[in-house]
């Protein structure tokens, strides 16, 4: 049985870091250093649960450590572009905007907690196969969620890298990104992420997690596709970027396949 110990407490940690990273976003007047420990808040909840679960397998050290591998990537990867930055991301700009002079608790409330309990959420199958002593006795299973999550890190960080380097040449100021895995998707990093947690929720499933956790890597591909991911992404370019309607019509929107030929 699930000890509830371990989700309060799981839950607990998430709220009073992410109550921390706000007042210090209130310091900078930049909620943008929320992104930064997105990633790593996973780790950290992969880590307690593996503590406080004495039972803990070594598939369960497995999947904490690769979520940690994982998440510091990530935060790493955030941490430099915020560094590199001038000013808030845009996102964050608008909802200032439009706060009417009480952002700072609307963006506790809208941004630190709910991303507090997203991330309590899409986490739950790496509590519960850290709470459950047996593993899957055959191999398949977690040899094809080792695959899917390091085809999805793979996918992430070689995408993340393309696309830092592109930025970084002021000859591309203003234009699209379409070379290397982004002549095959709009979007390699999320399609990487997406990976990522499916992997992870295999690796779950074979420790011991329950079925209905599929909810979270659901919950994480519909946030990355359709929410806060590539759908707001590609709103924002639409309208940035005179050539990415070109660049939608020859690219696939995720799953990666062969780019159409460019009208000539």
């Amino acid at each position: 049985m699930p000890d509830p110990t371990v989700l309060i407490a799981t839950a607990l940690i998430t709220l009073i870091i992410m109550t921390v990273i706000w007042f210090v976003s209130l310091k900078l007047s930049d909620v943008s250093i929320v992104d930064v420990y997105w990633g790593p808040g996973f780790g950290v909840i992969a880590l307690t649960a593996l503590w406080l679960s004495p039972g803990a397998s070594a598939g369960d050290q497995l999947i904490a450590a690769l979520t940690l591998l994982w998440g510091m990537r990530l935060g790493i990867y955030l941490f430099l572009r915020w560094r590199s930055h001038t000013g808030e991301d845009a996102r964050y700009r608008a909802m200032r905007r439009a706060s009417k002079g009480d952002f700072a608790y609307r963006s506790y409330i809208t941004v630190f907690l709910l991303q507090s309990a997203i991330m309590w959420f899409v986490s739950l199958p790496l509590q519960f196969a850290a709470m459950t002593a047996d593993d899957a006795d055959w191999l398949a299973l977690p040899l094809a969620g080792i695959a899917l999550f390091a085809i999805g890190l793979s996918f992430e960080s070689i995408a993340d890298w393309q696309l830092s380097r592109f930025k970084r040449d002021p000859a591309n100021k203003g234009r699209v990104m379409d070379r290397g895995l982004w002549a095959w998707t709009r979007h390699p990093n999320y399609f990487g992420d997406v990976c990522v947690w499916w992997g992870l929720w295999l690796l779950c499933l074979a420790g011991g997690a329950p079925l209905v956790t599929i909810a979270s890597p659901l919950a994480m591909t519909y946030l990355l596709v359709r929410v806060s991911g590539a759908w707001l992404l590609e709103r924002g370019l639409k309208r940035t970027k005179p050539d990415y309607a070109a660049y939608i019509a020859r690219t696939s929107g995720f799953v990666p396949w062969p780019p159409k030929r460019r009208a000539t």
